[in-house]
């Protein structure tokens, strides 16, 4: 083992990532090569070992379907339909349609658990019909990055997926220790919108739309629009929640509902289902890669003696537990900005585990923390990912900096939601403990 050696995988890592080569193969490009002084010769067999441990990991077997599941609900018209139900009644708000851009971005990422499948797809809906009722493209911009962001957060997240099966902690425990959390940063959020409204009235004018449609036909529309997508959200999260489900067989039955939902709503087409198909294969290809190279990556560094220099460097620190908490966090909120959350946590997570267990942290509570941390990084500039999801579908006269302003209070809110779990573990614990049989 040389540990001076080890020092080298990150910045070799980087190096092919900024060239262009897809993280994964990078990942695994600078493993082989930082094994072989090891293992010489029979490097290639030690690290076939990882592609069993990591394509046998019954964890991971929910990931395409909840996958499929959100790439299913993406290429129906359930969205269209949930923002004009949902502008109706909130429009007439401070910030009304804001706050239902909002709404709907929360309960897409309780339907998809992908990032930017929900901002990709709410920012095509309502980009146009904010725009034409008066808003500024700051606050446009801000809401809907932060809006998809929400994927991150809230349950089904394929990023509470990847942390707690690297963790070993119960996905369903995770999920429930993020849920409050998830809802607490929403609750800022809108709280951000109704001031800005009320301070700024009009870049977030009030909308009156469906004020001549009568009371029944809106209560009527409203149940044809939000009731079945609740029903399967609240059946998926639920059946997790209340133990009548695992995990993998919950996203089994949001898949099969994202398919009945498009057929109740007559959207259903074999090629969105096929495209649906092709799109989760794909994802999910692009995630066991990664978590392949993340796995090799992270055992050629403990092998090399990183784990060593690590723990020579925290220790130098004398922080003590909460301090260490800060520490870690910052390390995954920079390597959120310059990776991908997937390698972010793969790469991290087993690093950081040893020195949470000697401090007595409870992981489960630092996972809600890393998982904050990583969404706030992923609106966070310069890199700010959600930024650059947006601009790829937005007009051309929606500036980088007009984006960068309107996701900045936001950005706000989330380190307020992470002071508070932080301040405060029962939001994160509460709901783990009932659970508890």
């Amino acid at each position: 083992m040389d540990a001076e050696l080890a020092i080298w995988m990150f910045p070799a890592a980087f190096a092919l990532i900024f060239a262009g080569i897809p993280v994964a193969f990078s990942l695994i490009i600078v493993a082989v090569i930082f094994a072989f002084p090891v293992f010489g010769s029979l490097t290639g067999l030690q690290l076939y070992q990882f592609v069993g441990s990591v394509s046998s990991n019954y964890s991971l077997a929910a990931v395409p379907l909840f996958i499929f599941m959100g790439a299913v609900l993406e290429s129906s018209g359930i969205g269209k339909r949930a923002f004009e139900s949902l502008s109706m009644w909130m429009g007439r708000l401070p910030g009304g349609l804001a706050i239902a851009t909002l709404s709907m971005c929360t309960l897409f990422a309780a339907g998809t658990g992908v990032v930017g499948a929900v901002e990709v797809m709410t920012g095509l809906l309502v980009m146009g019909p904010m725009r034409a009722a008066g808003y500024s493209k700051s606050i446009i911009s801000g809401t809907i990055c932060a809006g998809g962001s929400l994927g991150t957060m809230i349950p089904p997240s394929i990023v509470v997926v990847i942390y707690a099966s690297v963790a070993q902690i119960p996905i369903g425990t995770l999920f429930g220790a993020v849920l409050v959390p998830g809802f607490l940063m929403v609750g800022f959020f809108l709280i951000w919108i109704i001031v800005y409204a009320l301070i700024w009235p009009a870049s977030a004018p009030r909308v009156h739309f469906g004020q001549d449609m009568p009371l029944g036909r809106k209560l009527s529309f409203t149940a044809y629009a939000l009731f079945p997508p609740l029903v399967l959200v609240t059946s998926v999260i639920g059946s997790i929640l209340l133990g009548i489900a695992a995990v993998t067989e919950a996203a089994a039955i949001g898949a099969v509902g994202a398919v009945l939902l498009n057929i109740l709503y007559r959207d259903f087409s074999w090629r969105e289902t096929w495209n649906a198909t092709v799109k989760t294969a794909t994802v999910s290809s692009m995630i066991i890669f990664i978590a392949l190279g993340g796995t090799m990556f992270t055992s050629i560094f403990k092998i090399q003696g990183g784990a060593e220099l690590v723990d020579a460097a925290v220790s130098s620190l004398d922080v003590g537990p909460a301090g260490l908490v800060i520490v870690l966090l910052f390390a995954y909120f920079i390597a959120g900005m310059i990776l991908d959350w997937i390698s972010a946590v793969l790469i991290c997570t087993p690093i950081f585990l040893p020195f949470l267990h000697a401090a007595g942290v409870d992981p489960m509570w630092f996972g809600v923390l890393a998982v904050i941390m990583l969404q706030t990084s992923y609106l966070t500039p310069p890199m700010a990912p959600a930024v650059f999801y947006l601009k790829g579908i937005a007009p051309r006269d929606f500036s980088t900096l007009a984006m960068y302003r309107g996701v900045f209070p936001f950005i706000l809110c989330q380190f307020l939601t992470a002071a508070a779990v932080f301040a405060f573990p029962e939001i994160a614990t509460i709901i783990p403990e009932l659970m508890r049989p």
